[in-house]
């Protein structure tokens, strides 16, 4: 096999990865694709090479699949991180109190930071999630979530464990001494590739999440767990998808005055003939 395809074959093998491609296609679940993205996905997860593409981006960069899942033109890139964040706070609430979207992080009133300057010490500093009795009954739990592109030039010479650590590592830097120091609370960073592979602190959280669920629910945690990373992998997948072929140029939309001049140039011509 040619490098990429021994990538997109990595790629494919890692845990929940083809959990999009092994579902029921049920309709009301979300579990379905159209012709097109059925196919769309298909060429992308075996590197194929995809029609009817755009040979410019809107940005002016050349169009290919790798910038376009890059790409922060159009509002991809921050959908598909809030599409994450969202189902994954929707699922905490289930089985947590106190749950919060974007919750700031108290101010730094003297305290020291020793992470160096990676450390976020903004006063407006923010985190993705946070929920009590994740891990302890009372304790706060914050997340943050990033998405990568594992095809990115960046990471092509890299193994996809170490990309995951890597990440996982970069977010600690920022915010793990605050969480425990200033907030008295636990930090999990929450890593995914586009494809939907998780990193393996992200993998230890959704493991708790799908037990929490599990006994909330009084069903085979087996089950609860294959439906969260199905629901998770076509959430990852409809935004690849969707920065692939949607459109980045912005909508124009006609006001009623230039409506209603219209018209009235129209009356005018009738009048006249």
């Amino acid at each position: 096999m040619t490098a990429e395809e021994k990538r997109a074959n990595e790629i494919s093998q890692e845990k929940g990865v083809s959990n999009w491609l092994t579902a029921l296609p049920i309709e009301e679940k979300g579990f379905h694709l159209c012709k097109r993205e059925f196919w769309d996905a298909i060429n992308v997860r075996y590197g194929w090479p995809l029609t009817r593409l755009p040979s410019k981006c809107a940005c002016g960069s050349i169009f290919t699949i790798e910038h376009a899942l890059s790409c922060k033109k159009g509002g991809f890139v921050i959908q598909r991180h809030n599409e994450v964040r969202d189902l994954t706070a929707n699922l905490l609430n289930v089985v947590c109190s106190d749950v919060a979207i974007e919750p700031q992080l108290e101010e730094l009133t003297g305290e020291t930071l020793t992470s160096g300057r990676s450390a976020n010490r903004s006063s407006e500093a923010r985190l993705d999630i946070s929920a009590r009795g994740v891990w302890c009954r009372h304790q706060r739990a914050f997340f943050d979530v990033r998405i990568f592109n594992p095809n990115a030039p960046r990471y092509l010479n890299q193994k996809l464990s170490k990309t995951y650590v890597t990440h996982e590592k970069e977010k600690k830097r920022k915010y793990v001494e605050r969480v425990l120091d200033v907030e008295g609370g636990t930090f999990t960073p929450l890593v995914f590739s586009v494809f939907g592979g998780m990193g393996q602190e992200c993998q230890m959280f959704y493991k708790r999440l799908c037990l929490l669920l599990a006994e909330k629910r009084g069903e085979d945690i087996g089950i609860i767990t294959s439906w969260v990373r199905t629901t998770i992998s076509f959430a990852l997948l409809r935004s690849v998808l969707v920065a692939i072929r949607g459109s980045r140029h912005p909508f124009y939309k006609r006001t009623m005055s230039e409506v209603e001049m219209k018209l009235d140039m129209e009356e005018t011509n009738i009048r006249d003939f």
